[in-house]
């Protein structure tokens, strides 16, 4: 009798730790199943700090404000994109990543775009997108949106950019990355960029300088001949003497006065053509101020493609960079040609050879004649 109580008891034990065994725990969306299964979203933390909860597999995506497309687009992810701002419609020019895919002009408008301009938040809903990718917001304002269409915002940076390697912009390419299932392709864009900045500067190591400055920089507009950036990117990676580094007061973008050129008389002078209009018009009343300039009596002003438009486009500094170190440094770029270069770069990061277009909308690489307005693509004779 004993021993039949014993086994019962045993066989009670055994099935009631059976059923404790086999009973699934309770999972919340975010977290992962006992059985090992995928997470229907993941927590991420955005440029500004943000702690965002997205989706595990994102397959449709928005991205507001300037710059924030173009990240996709490096990451070739464009078929994820299911809107697109009417600045990116309006101004379909200039940028290779939009030169590339004019596919996206054809997409649904989801706001105004443009800096400091927030999206249209029926449009945002309309479109479905799973992810809301934004540049240049505030916490507060991408809280708001988030708040409002009840979609994810993820906040994305450029920056700085004082050269090409910037590690906000590549935490942000690898952020992006992450959330679209790109991960690998964000790393080759990093190792591309940083593969085109370490070439340059082992082109220049080591070699002398001369004085050189570029103008008609855009910042939120066209500018002339006195806008002009103080640690302009292609000369700090070709490690050129920028005349208006000197201006120790300002950082970035500034404006400086014709007495400061007269001055310091660069040996070069490059103009971002994005402002050669308000330059040529310039010359025609006041040909004596350019006249004065080294630069200009001995024919070393040179034409180079506009990057900062709608922030920055990496891929046109590079290319600036390859023409800039050609024209004052021809032995050391014997090897290269900067208009296959730069289709290089644009077929890399955009998809396309885009760089006909360019030159056909702003000149191109070439030099410049004050007089006649020309952009005449040429180099130097290697010494």
């Amino acid at each position: 009798m004993r021993r039949l109580i014993a086994i019962l008891v045993m066989l009670l034990v055994v099935f009631a730790t059976g059923c404790l065994g086999s009973s699934a725990p309770h999972t919340s969306p975010t977290s992962p199943t006992s059985a090992g299964k995928v997470s229907s979203h993941v927590t991420i933390t955005d440029a500004l700090g943000r702690t965002v909860e997205v989706p595990s597999n994102v397959s449709r995506v928005v991205a507001v404000g300037p710059g924030a497309l173009r990240i996709l687009v490096y990451l070739n992810a464009t078929d994820k994109v299911v809107g697109i701002e009417e600045f990116e419609k309006r101004f379909s020019y200039g940028r290779p990543y939009i030169l590339a895919h004019p596919e996206l002009l054809n997409l649904p408008v989801i706001g105004p775009g443009g800096p400091g301009k927030l999206p249209n938040m029926e449009a945002l809903i309309k479109v479905h997108p799973q992810v809301i990718f934004m540049s240049f917001v505030s916490g507060s304002e991408a809280d708001e949106v988030q708040g409002k269409t009840g979609i994810p915002v993820v906040v994305l940076s450029y920056g700085t950019l004082e050269n090409f390697t910037d590690r906000d912009f590549f935490n942000s390419l690898l952020l992006a990355g992450k959330i679209l299932g790109k991960e690998e392709r964000a790393k080759e864009v990093i190792k591309f960029i940083e593969g085109q900045q370490s070439y340059l500067k082992n082109l220049t190591k080591g070699v002398k300088s001369p004085t050189v400055y570029v103008g008609g920089i855009g910042y939120k507009g066209a500018h002339g001949i006195t806008s002009t950036y103080t640690n302009y990117a292609p000369f700090t990676v070709l490690g050129l003497n920028n005349i208006a580094s000197s201006l120790t007061s300002k950082n970035g973008w500034a404006q400086v006065d014709k007495e400061f050129l007269l001055k310091e008389n660069p040996d070069y002078i490059f103009i971002d053509e994005g402002g050669l209009k308000i330059i040529l018009d310039d010359y025609k009343s006041n040909p004596d101020f350019y006249n004065s300039l080294k630069a200009v009596r001995e024919g070393r002003v040179y034409g180079i493609l506009p990057y900062n438009f709608y922030n920055t486009n990496i891929g046109i500094a590079i290319a600036d960079a390859y023409y800039i170190g050609k024209v004052v440094y021809p032995e050391r770029f014997r090897d290269i040609d900067p208009i296959k270069k730069a289709n290089e770069i644009f077929r890399f990061l955009d998809g396309k050879p885009v760089y006909g277009e360019l030159a056909k909308e702003f000149g191109g690489f070439g030099k410049i004649n004050l007089t006649s307005g020309n952009v005449t693509y040429g180099l130097p004779t290697n010494p």
